[in-house]
């Protein structure tokens, strides 16, 4: 292999994986999986988040200034879009592709409107995972579909919505670009899910997700009259119970939260 034939050592760490998902509200503070309800819809061919620059060339009429010298030059304004193929058609989607309309909901109809409102804006999430197990996000602020409503179907197939979103800058903060970006390594965005499954057994952990950067404690404790009979702990699908589980105190410890956790406890009397 030559001298120069090689890759940065950490490649695998920033590889963007999977078509990510479409997200009405995302919190890069806490970037739990997102609830069903944020995830504006399921999408085919990939999801494209864009961000380009128009610039102008003050010296362009100048006489003996050479082209694209870099003094002269001026950024008008930023084009920040996401764009993908939608395979919903549920109202909220079609008012979404839409850009200006309302849904009625006595008749299910949608009807688009001669004037634009302030809030037909909001602000859309693009997410994706990294393969260190940190997350890759886009915040697409004051957007609006300008791309119009357009349904493709086809035989045997799925009708396909094509949605173009672009951002947009307010009055109220004119210096603010309409496009965020977030790349988190997996100590910052990993966030594992924690499932318990209790049958007459109460557990002191009461969240339904964990940061990896915690450790995991539970002490269960049987309802009166019942005695906790079987406990199976597992992590990222692999049982730990014999290492997790203390049966003389009913305590889960997990020093090290690497996946999602299943807890299954049963009492009997």
């Amino acid at each position: 292999m030559g001298r120069f034939t090689v890759i940065p050592s950490d490649t695998f760490n920033g590889l963007q994986l999977d078509a990510g998902v479409l997200l009405r509200r995302f919190n890069p503070a806490n970037p739990v999986p997102p609830a069903d309800a944020d995830i504006i819809c399921a999408t085919t061919g990939g999801i494209n988040p864009s961000c380009v620059p128009t610039f102008s060339d003050l010296g362009e009429d100048v006489d003996n200034v050479p082209v694209n010298m870099k003094e002269l030059k001026h950024l008008d304004s930023w084009e920040c879009k996401i764009t993908t193929t939608s395979l919903g058609t549920t109202p909220e989607l079609i008012k979404l592709a839409l850009g200006c309309a309302d849904i009625n909901s006595e008749t299910s109809a949608i009807v688009p409107r001669k004037d634009l409102a302030q809030t037909d804006f909001s602000d859309i999430w693009w997410v994706g995972d990294r393969a260190d197990g940190g997350l890759v996000a886009v915040q697409l602020k004051n957007a609006l579909s300008t791309g119009g409503f357009s349904l493709q179907t086809t035989k045997n197939g799925k009708g396909q919505i094509n949605l173009e979103i672009t951002g947009h800058v307010s009055i109220n903060a004119q210096s603010v670009m309409p496009m965020v970006f977030y790349s988190m390594d997996a100590e910052e965005g990993s966030t594992y899910k924690v499932t318990q499954t209790l049958a007459h057994v109460a557990s002191t952990f009461v969240d339904e997700y964990i940061s990896s950067t915690d450790a995991f404690e539970a002490t269960l404790t049987a309802e009166s009259g019942y005695t906790i009979a079987n406990v199976i702990v597992t992590m990222g699908g692999n049982d730990i119970t014999t290492t997790a589980y203390d049966d003389t105190t009913d305590k889960v410890s997990i020093a090290t939260v690497t996946g999602d956790i299943v807890i299954v406890a049963t009492a009997t009397t």
